[in-house]
């Protein structure tokens, strides 16, 4: 059975080099817990030398995104070689975040191409606004990742990895979070895209995450049954005792 999978999004935080040490530190004293997951760190460029030298063994390092292009010399980027060399595994694309700062669907189609060519794994993010009843959410969620995933093809599309970050049910916007029911009934409708797309034996085969205020006090309702292979975490991974709790909820 495959690991379920744990990514930390610490996103411009922490502050200092040495706060982003002391997590570090809680994190490896729990490290026989992140063990028992497939478990990405993704920090600030500045953090990648001491969080790659303090998570071998127990973690894997992650950017927060790719560059736009795959070579050349552009002031201001961090080229593909930099991050591989660091150690990188994983790339979180068009998060929410991004996507509200003009990063498109295509744009992500773009980088979901260079992560590959790369040998580094896409998590490629989606998710809508606003929830509404009458079911227009659902084609948004459809004509999304249908772009993003624009010219991936069946042999490649097992390298990627879904996260379904809806912007309604992240921190403060959200009256309520999402409910199990809700959550299953989203990973439901993205398997039949990935299977309109690619086929059902592989569809099944994809990861699909949730990102959503993901908190010790909801973790496990909403891993449990509800299809995801784990989650997405955006500020409680800033607190290793919290992130700790999490990844115990995926066990």
């Amino acid at each position: 059975m495959k690991k379920p999978i744990l990514i930390g999004n610490w996103k411009n935080k922490p502050g200092s080099l040495g706060e982003a040490r002391s997590i570090l530190i809680g994190l490896r004293k729990k490290s026989a817990v992140f063990k028992k997951l497939d478990t990405y760190i993704a920090p600030p460029e500045v953090y990648y030398e001491s969080v790659s030298e303090r998570v071998k063994g127990f973690a894997h390092l992650a950017s927060q995104g790719l560059p736009r292009v795959e070579k050349g010399t552009y002031t201001g980027v961090i080229s593909l070689e930099v991050l591989r060399n660091f150690g990188v595994r994983l790339a979180i694309l068009g998060h929410s975040e991004e996507r509200a700062l003009g990063e498109t669907d295509a744009l992500v189609a773009k980088k979901v191409q260079i992560a590959l060519k790369s040998g580094i794994k896409p998590l490629v993010c989606i998710g809508e606004r606003e929830h509404d009843t009458d079911g227009n959410h659902l084609e948004f969620i459809r004509r999304q990742m249908k772009t993003s995933l624009e010219g991936v093809k069946k042999k490649e599309i097992a390298e990627i990895m879904i996260a379904y970050e809806p912007v309604w049910a992240i921190g403060k916007r959200a009256k309520d979070a999402i409910t199990p029911e809700g959550l299953t009934e989203m990973v439901i409708f993205i398997r039949r895209i990935l299977t309109d797309m690619y086929g059902r034996d592989i569809a099944e085969k994809i990861p699909i995450l949730y990102g959503g205020s993901v908190e010790p006090r909801n973790a496990e309702i909403l891993y449990k049954d509800t299809g995801v292979r784990g989650f997405l975490v955006g500020h409680e991974s800033l607190n290793h005792k919290e992130f700790e709790q999490i990844a115990e909820s995926l066990i």
